[in-house]
């Protein structure tokens, strides 16, 4: 068995910002800062899944059929790759990452999505350069240089405040602000990057995931619940994984260790490498639902 290494309770340092160890990293939001959805959101829209999915079936789309547009918007600080201006071989190893790890080819399962690149656009602007997440400096970003309907994924890069890695809007969101939508990763956690363990493409991994309308596996509303991330072939987990735990089980009372090496989990890159089928079938659904 595998648990989290004596390195994880060191001082972390990601990005120039640091922490008294990657717990608190992970405590802090850090990691990924997606809105949460409070648990009656959650049964709301699952819900709103379960009598779309009656009304139309559930017959998942063939592997590698749905082909994603895609909008790389790489917004820097200036004109070194030390200021965000990221070179075409980090966007298009990144692509690659996402067809890889959406195609099965690092295990799990093999989904219908697969990530086709449109075009890319640079942006030098030093305030949106550092946005958070829901600041105006985002919302004129997004205004500015979104591109595509609902199908299209716009990945924006950038150096965002508070050390974050990334985040992303779901798919039920689009309707309401369609400007918004889309992807934002720190242009550090593309392959070729520095931050490490967090530097090998995985952060838009997960996050797309969100986009696709996936939760983490520790969603409320009560942990080691059959509730969790509302698929049912992701064992339950109490807390989130970072490090590579491998073995792990805070959930004793369900099947299964927790699921450490899932894209949607908070582990290192080299650590994540699948989805399940059923979260395969879950981003299919939600697609054809919002997308």
């Amino acid at each position: 068995m595998l648990m989290v290494g004596a390195a994880d309770a060191d001082p972390f340092t990601l990005n120039h910002r640091s922490w008294v160890d990657k717990q608190a990293f992970i405590d802090s939001g850090a990691r990924c800062a997606t809105k949460r959805l409070d648990p009656q959101k959650i049964l709301q829209l699952q819900d709103a899944l379960e009598a779309f999915r009656s009304r139309f079936g559930s017959a998942e789309r063939a592997p590698g059929s749905v082909d994603v547009p895609v909008y790389f918007h790489v917004i820097n600080a200036g004109n070194s790759v030390n200021q965000g201006n990221v070179p075409d071989a980090w966007i298009n190893d990144q692509m690659a990452v996402l067809n890889d790890s959406y195609g099965g080819l690092t295990g799990g399962a093999n989904t219908p999505f697969r990530f086709r690149l449109m075009g890319t656009t640079r942006t030098t602007n030093a305030s949106w350069y550092t946005m958070s997440l829901g600041s105006v400096q985002e919302r004129q970003a997004k205004n500015a240089l979104h591109q595509g309907g609902a199908d299209t994924l716009n990945l924006y890069s950038a150096n965002p405040g508070g050390g974050v890695l990334g985040w992303a809007t779901f798919p039920w969101d689009y309707a309401d602000n369609p400007a918004q939508d889309g992807v934002v990763i720190l242009y550090n956690s593309m392959p070729g990057g520095s931050a490490a363990p967090y530097n090998e493409g995985d952060t838009a991994t997960h996050e797309i995931g969100h986009w696709l309308g996936l939760y983490h596996p520790f969603e409320p509303p009560l942990p080691c619940t059959l509730g969790g991330d509302q698929v049912s072939d992701t064992p339950a987990e109490r807390t989130p994984a970072y490090g590579c735990p491998i073995g792990r089980d805070t959930c004793p009372v369900r099947l299964g260790d927790d699921p450490v090496e899932n894209f949607m989990n908070y582990s290192d890159d080299d650590c994540m490498v699948e989805f399940t089928q059923g979260q395969s079938t879950r981003m299919d659904d939600i697609d054809l639902q919002y997308r």
